[in-house]
């Protein structure tokens, strides 16, 4: 009687499936599998994208650094393993400011610096500038929108060429505004040579670099409460102030990630100056990444090009490393 009323109580309801019981161990043993196929799934989706940036860039970095320490010439290149080891005789030319190798090399990294640092800060200022102009709502925006991204989207070879046409001296555009319309010169300028062409690779640059500025800073202003600024107003804040006071901290990060893209894309353009000038760059306009390029694949010194380029490596890196070192102190927070 008791055992049988024991299993009346016990028994499951009509039409429930019985469930058995397993220990902790053996309930998370089948489930294991399918956790790793989880957790290994994205590393299997990035192994065709790492394999192709190891082909494509860490193992040609490789050999570039290791055909720095060898006097590798054009006499070398069917087989340029069987060229003497040199050891650091192509850096320490490299670096010898008092050599002519060492001086024109001295000479193009100033000329580089100068020239990075003038068309990211143009850059910047005219994409910002142009962001703030479009956030508010007025006919034409979206035209206006469609208008500044069009150096971005235009290749960088056609626009390039476009402007060498612009820039010469007889039948281009600029000198015939310049001088033959507005009269603001005696005679046509050279702008592909001489001192001009600074100012010639400094616009072309600033050309097709500003819209991306513009681009990630007006996303970035969408992120920014609105209501910042109708407080501001109602406070009494002008536009000025309310840049100065709303915009600009709001937009710190993307600055900062802003400046570091362009300071890394503009300091290691090779396609404008290639396009503008050709192999041989005037000393004005000579940036290190042609500078390297000449005396690489123009003098077949592909020892000493491949020194300068490890250096040229080594510098943004410490710049990078230590950009990233001063910008990220303001970002970190205290331990709560």
């Amino acid at each position: 009687m008791r055992t049988d009323t024991l299993m009346t109580t016990t028994a499951p309801p009509a039409g429930t499936r019985s469930v058995p019981e397993h220990s902790p161990g053996e309930a998370r043993g089948p489930r294991r599998p399918g956790r790793i196929r989880r957790i290994g799934l994205p590393y299997l989706l990035l192994l065709p994208a790492l394999l192709l940036e190891l082909l494509v860039h860490l193992v040609p970095m490789v050999i570039g650094v290791a055909m720095s320490f060898k006097e590798l010439t054009q006499f070398y290149i069917r087989d340029w393993g069987t060229a003497p080891w040199s050891g650091t005789g192509n850096y320490r030319l490299s670096v010898d400011f008092h050599g002519a190798v060492g001086e024109a090399l001295l000479h193009s990294f100033l000329v580089t610096v100068v020239f990075t640092l003038l068309s990211v800060s143009l850059c910047w200022l005219i994409g910002t500038a142009a962001a703030l102009y479009l956030q508010d709502n007025f006919r034409g925006r979206g035209v206006l929108r469609t208008i500044f991204l069009v150096p971005y989207a235009l290749p960088v070879y056609a626009a390039v060429i476009t402007w060498a046409f612009m820039f010469q001296h007889d039948n281009g555009l600029v000198n015939h505004v310049l001088h033959d319309q507005l009269h603001l010169t005696d005679k046509p300028s050279f702008w592909l040579i001489g001192d001009n062409s600074f100012y010639a690779l400094l616009i072309v640059s600033v050309w097709k670099g500003w819209p991306f500025a513009f681009l990630i800073v007006m996303a970035g202003l969408q992120n920014i409460p609105k209501e910042l600024y109708e407080a501001a107003a109602l406070d009494g804040a002008g536009m000025l102030q309310q840049i100065r006071r709303i915009t600009l901290p709001s937009l710190r990060p993307v600055n900062q990630v802003l400046v570091l893209v362009l300071f890394l894309w503009t300091f290691n353009d090779f396609n404008t100056p290639y396009v503008l000038f050709g192999k041989s760059a005037p000393a004005a306009a000579d940036l290190i990444s042609i500078h390297i390029y000449q005396s690489s694949f123009v003098t077949w010194n592909f020892g000493t090009g491949s020194a300068m380029s490890v250096l040229l490596l080594l510098f943004l890196l410490i710049v990078t490393g230590g950009y990233l070192l001063l910008t990220s102190r303001g970002r970190k927070t205290p331990d709560v």
